[in-house]
């Protein structure tokens, strides 16, 4: 997803590093009540993610709502204390720090942004406080050179699971030999995705016959999507963001190409529909968490709108997948010692959630089932579900 590149998580790490103080060990703020367990809500509910962050909260409290309704956890009543990181890495640092030494919270969920997810990690593997980052795609936010962070972990699948599952929807659904790659050339998340994507259509018996490039905000892609044209291929994998997503689409079909055009969960908003128009999105697909289209996903959409009054977006859905691991993993430790739910959480198996199930792997992300919908004649419609292999 859109979760930040490169220099933002140096920049973020290093400001996570340079903020840590010596008073998180220290006393004062507001002392936990014995009958209540103190969650903290990381998240952009102001600046330029916002809408990922506020969606995400309002999954996260739908969950949190149900558990407490349903008489609490080991006794206790969760409680969750919200903090606005204002969409920066330097205010997610200072508002994890609150968090843990203010309001003395067991456990942290969010932010949504990878950016923001790795700059709050260092403050809270120092302390000890298990996190859970429900949005956050990129491998690092888990892993740091090769070394798994043992205090941080994910309700969502990763990139390179996405590029994977999109090279066997080409190979096995499509029965494509041979492929295309447009890729961002701005953005981690697009060059990530194709490496992979390549990776596993070539293993599988494929072919790539070449790779063209663009920039974010870009506007005119016809020279090179002529390019892409003329090599006739199969199917062309275009893992990028919905802004230029509905451009390239349209440009596309302008230039009559007509084969699959095909990409990942950066196409999930209606938007893509605005901008490339309802006929030119025909023949085309991708991956995403979830289809509010499918029925085992239901009792969560009808609990989301009756609390809310409006449909839930993707983000509304994985915020309300951490919010079940945390509370399934608060049941199994029986107690709100850190530790054993750091533990309790890396156990997890086979744990029913809004978008499926969920187990945790060694690297601390979620096996779980990637969905890849159609665009068809201006709805979206599931044609399959795919377990990653990697």
């Amino acid at each position: 997803m859109i979760f930040g590149g490169k220099a933002l998580r140096l920049a973020a790490a290093l400001i996570g590093t340079a903020l840590l103080g010596a008073a998180l060990t220290g006393c004062g703020g507001n002392e936990a009540k014995s009958d209540e367990i103190r969650i903290g809500a990381n998240f952009e509910m102001t600046g330029n993610t916002a809408n990922y962050g506020m969606s995400t909260l309002e999954g996260l409290k739908l969950a949190i709502k149900e558990a407490n309704d349903a008489g609490g956890v080991n006794g206790k009543k969760i409680v969750l204390i919200e903090a606005d990181n204002k969409s920066e890495a330097a205010e997610s640092v200072n508002a994890a720090t609150k968090l843990i030494s203010d309001d003395h919270v067991r456990a942290i969920v969010g932010p949504a942004t990878t950016g923001n997810v790795i700059a709050q990690s260092q403050v809270a593997t120092d302390n000890k406080v298990p996190v859970i980052a429900p949005d956050a795609t990129a491998v690092d936010v888990t892993v740091e050179n090769g070394v798994v962070k043992p205090w941080i972990f994910r309700s969502c699948f990763i990139d390179p699971q996405q590029g994977d599952v999109m090279a066997k929807f080409a190979l096995e659904t499509l029965k494509a030999k041979t492929a295309v790659i447009y890729i961002d050339n701005s953005t981690d998340y697009s060059k990530s995705l194709a490496e992979v994507f390549q990776k596993i259509f070539t293993a599988g018996g494929g072919q790539v016959l070449m790779t063209e490039a663009f920039l974010a905000k870009d506007q005119d892609f016809k020279a090179t999507l002529t390019r892409l044209r003329a090599a006739n291929a199969d199917v062309i994998f275009v893992p990028a963001y919905y802004e230029e997503v509905g451009k390239i689409v349209k440009q596309a079909r302008e230039i009559g190409i007509t084969a699959p055009i095909i990409g990942t969960d950066g196409w999930d908003d209606p938007k893509v529909a605005e901008l490339a128009g309802v006929s030119a999105l025909n023949g085309t697909y991708f991956s995403t968490h979830y289809s509010d289209k499918d029925e085992s996903v239901r009792p969560f959409i009808d609990a989301f709108q009756k609390e809310y009054n409006h449909a839930p977006n993707v983000f509304a859905a994985l915020g309300y997948d951490a919010g079940k691991l945390l509370v399934d993993a608060l049941k199994r430790a029986g107690s709100d010692d850190p530790e054993a739910l750091r533990k309790a959480i890396e156990e997890t198996k086979n744990l029913v959630v809004g978008t499926g199930t969920i187990t945790m792997d060694a690297q601390h992300n979620p096996i779980k089932q990637a969905v890849i919908l159609e665009n068809k004649d201006g709805d979206r419609v599931v044609v399959a579900k795919i377990m990653p292999s990697m």
